[in-house]
């Protein structure tokens, strides 16, 4: 054998193993879509879903919200078994729904209830990206304002976060309807002196963001979030113009007066906590020792 075939490196081709693939537990590991860092479940959970690298704030399940904000990390529920029908027979619309509730294991696009956060009652709800891209139909609707009836009655603050691609189509006006009856019922609301705080997440967009999303007395969002009515693409091709790479984002926003903060979700608690605070005419229950850090 010639002595430059001894050093000669060799080529090996690697075949992926159906076996080992087989091996590794699905959602395992995660990339991140802004700066491609792929980091472990375990890691990604302990830093709230926000990326270790750049500090991407990951989508969250209602659940996983709930989690993170509720002291506890729960609240007692309203009208769980309140859920979308098919008004129109719009063709495939049941059947989608059906798939929806099994895949996610819940019932409509948004949780609604009543807990505690840093000690504060308060009326809640929580959108879920998971159903139907967290679209508002009639029973998301009719779902927010029956917890905005409970906070005027209460008399608790209402803390709302969205996130949602919009109507859902396969209700047509009866979805958009949504957008005028949350707006009312948050004008009563307000009328009665109730405090709403409006927390946007990524993304929040169409209907919306026309209506109840963007009519709290404050108005924060995660970093990041996209925030607006149509998409920055279909904007281009209309105005036919080029926009801003961080158009629409939750800092833009800021910079342009539609927000009053954004919060970076290891702070958000602390600052609804904060805010709620400021807002209590009774002392606060975390200051007396009952609420959790």
């Amino acid at each position: 054998m010639p002595i430059k075939d001894i050093f000669q490196k060799k080529k090996y081709a690697t075949v992926p193993s159906e076996r080992t693939k087989r091996e590794i537990p699905e959602g395992l590991m995660h990339k991140c879509g802004k700066c491609g860092k792929i980091q472990t479940s375990i890691e990604l959970d302990k830093n709230l879903k926000v990326c270790t690298s750049c500090g991407h704030h990951f989508i969250l399940s209602a659940l996983e919200r709930i989690q993170m904000v509720m002291d506890e990390g729960r609240l007692f529920e309203y009208d769980s078994e309140l859920t979308a029908e098919d008004p129109l027979e719009f063709p495939g619309y049941a059947a989608k729904l059906e798939a929806a509730r099994e895949k996610t294991g819940y019932n409509e696009a948004i949780i609604t209830g009543e807990g505690t956060i840093g000690g504060y009652p308060i009326v809640v709800g929580v959108m879920t990206f998971e159903f139907f891209g967290g679209s508002m139909g009639g029973a998301v609707g009719e779902k927010i304002v029956r917890a905005i009836e409970a906070a005027i009655q209460k008399k608790y603050p209402l803390v709302l976060f969205s996130t949602s691609g919009g109507a859902r189509m396969q209700e047509s006006l009866l979805s958009l309807m949504q957008m005028a009856k949350t707006s009312a019922a948050l004008a009563k609301l307000s009328e009665k002196g109730g405090l709403y705080i409006s927390v946007l997440t990524d993304p929040t967009y169409g209907g919306v963001s026309a209506s109840f999303a963007m009519l709290g007395d404050l108005i924060l969002a995660e970093p990041g979030a996209n925030i607006g009515f149509a998409g920055k693409r279909v904007i281009e091709q209309t105005i036919r113009q080029k926009l801003p790479d961080n158009f629409q984002t939750s800092e833009f926003n800021l910079e342009h007066g539609q927000l009053d903060m954004v919060v970076h979700r290891k702070e958000l608690r602390s600052t609804l906590t904060k805010l709620l605070d400021m807002h209590s005419q009774t002392p606060s229950s975390a200051a007396r020792g009952t609420g959790r850090n």
